[in-house]
């Protein structure tokens, strides 16, 4: 199998041409059944997921998408990067109309609300294709409250050290995505800041510039 991504906690190969699979590595978590369950809930309620085709515990089989993420987009042409983060506003927004299903719970950084979280929404898990944005990555979904999600995607991209133009970017970004969004992240900080910092995979320098945004 060709190998055509990695993420912090899985590879991604490709398979035919319209599918991928998604997998775990070994030693890191085994989600991939729940997620898939998770995604082919979103999708019947016409939230914009790869189609799930199967799964298992590690193994995620899915729609190959065709389009670039939104950080290669952003990279290609940064300024655009307003418009982006309008788009992530709108995707947080239309996923937060969607209640959470009775299998998907709560975690640390969800808060106490009932509607579906990504808590991992920003540029490299949205793809752009010709159907419009998609979203990918819900390893860490969750029930919980919409002001946790949107505090965790500011988590995010506050703590990445992309270098000062790509930084000055982001920070448009984010100014348009909170200019944006129904949703005020500011109570969500309390859940969202520990738990990003708690993550292991985050690097002691991002965890650094996360403190001296936010802490």
């Amino acid at each position: 199998m060709e190998l055509i991504g990695r993420g912090r906690d899985a590879d991604v190969y490709a398979l035919v041409e319209d599918r991928v699979l998604r997998r775990y590595r070994a030693g890191g978590p085994r989600k991939a059944a729940a997620e898939a369950r998770l995604m082919t809930y979103l999708g019947e309620r016409g939230f914009p997921v790869p189609h799930v085709y199967d799964a298992n515990a590690t193994d995620l089989v899915m729609e190959r998408l065709e389009g670039p993420t939104m950080a290669a987009a952003l990279r290609r042409r940064p300024w655009r990067c307003a418009a982006y983060g309008r788009m992530l506003a709108r995707l947080h927004d239309r996923l937060h109309t969607v209640p959470a299903p009775e299998f998907l719970p709560p975690s640390a950084a969800s808060g106490s609300g009932d509607r579906v979280l990504h808590l991992d929404l920003h540029p490299e898990n949205v793809v752009l294709t010709a159907r419009g944005p998609h979203v990918i990555d819900w390893c860490n979904a969750a029930a919980g409250e919409p002001a946790c999600d949107v505090a965790m995607t500011v988590c995010v991209l506050r703590g990445v050290d992309l270098g000062p133009g790509a930084s000055l970017a982001v920070r448009i970004l984010l100014r348009a995505l909170l200019r944006t969004t129904a949703t005020d992240p500011t109570p969500g900080y309390a859940q969202a800041l520990p738990a990003r910092l708690s993550d292991p995979n985050l690097t002691p320098a991002e965890a650094d510039r996360l403190r001296r945004a936010l802490g």
